[in-house]
């Protein structure tokens, strides 16, 4: 299979490369700086520079002849929503999106992927409570949610040309970047705890599991859609808390106030202080395999590799 990755020199797309490669497949990689991107991916790895995606369509090089498309490009939303950054954030998802899909749409059907998997995010929901969301929950309102909704939409303008796959991807647990580069440092001293209330869900998966339902959203052609990629069962801030305490043998009881975060962050804060209790209902009834569906196991894997 030959399959072409946007955002593969990030946390997820290294993983999903080597995987990809593992396997026996062959990878192209869509690269802002080609010269890096082949530094960092090793000689096995094709790479196309695509310099400029929020104002270019995609190298058609690049995608030409490709089984699927896995995208996962897009602008870290863990940073302060400065006005600059909001931007950032929206114009990375939608724009990318859209000339990905124009590049799509010029090639022949003889030549063109069959599949594309796009990445998308459990902020599609919203704050929502303890409310159990299935991909068939409707959108939030709040920024976060826009900027899901619109990207979304961008990747299902590909749906004439290919199977479109959009992967609403939770709290990503892994030893280098993700949720807990900010965690584990305080964490590590013994004065973590919950944040806010504690009582917000967190949609949390194992990277080694996005990276597993991603391939399955590649593979598998009954998937289509919405996809949530999380674990099976979200967890509390407060439990999640607790359960990084276990793993690095620290006491995790010190709560962080709201207003602290709000200072720290800004409207950012929203996505600490609030959650989704999404579950991954399309890939349970696809019979998905999590390798790590219990979150004392998952935190203890990755701290383990630290």
């Amino acid at each position: 299979m030959r399959v072409a990755i946007t955002g593969a020199t990030g946390l997820i797309g290294t993983k999903v490369s080597r995987a990809l490669r593992d396997r026996g497949d062959t990878v192209v990689a869509l690269s802002r700086d080609g010269r890096s991107a082949r530094e960092r991916l090793g000689a096995d790895i094709e790479v196309v520079e695509w310099a400029d995606p929020l104002g270019t369509p995609a190298p058609a090089a690049a995608l030409a002849g490709a089984d699927g498309v896995i995208h996962l490009l897009g602008e870290p939303v863990a940073q302060r929503w400065t006005d600059r950054a909001r931007t950032a954030i929206r114009d990375s998802r939608v724009l990318g999106t859209r000339n990905l899909v124009a590049t799509l749409a010029q090639l022949g059907p003889e030549e063109r992927p069959g599949v594309l998997v796009s990445q998308s995010a459990t902020g599609y929901y919203g704050p929502r409570g303890s409310e159990r969301l299935t991909e068939s929950a409707a959108a939030g309102e709040d920024f976060l949610a826009d900027v899901v909704v619109a990207w979304e939409a961008e990747a299902h303008g590909a749906e004439p040309l290919a199977r479109v796959v959009c992967t609403r991807t939770g709290v990503v647990l892994a030893p280098a970047g993700g949720a807990l580069d900010k965690m584990l440092p305080v964490f590590r001293l013994g004065i973590g705890g919950p944040v806010g209330s504690g009582k917000q869900y967190v949609p949390w998966i194992h990277v080694d599991d996005v990276v597993g339902g991603l391939l399955r959203a590649l593979d598998d052609e009954s998937l289509h859609g919405p996809v949530n990629l999380t674990a099976p069962e979200p967890a509390t801030n407060r439990e999640l808390s607790q359960a990084l305490g276990r793993a690095l043998h620290r006491p995790a009881f010190w709560p962080v106030p709201g207003a602290a975060v709000k200072l720290l962050y800004g409207q950012m804060a929203t996505i600490v202080l609030t959650g989704q209790r999404a579950v991954p209902a399309q890939l349970t009834a696809a019979g998905f395999r999590f390798e790590q569906p219990d979150l004392d196991a998952a935190l203890t894997d990755v701290v383990a590799q630290l």
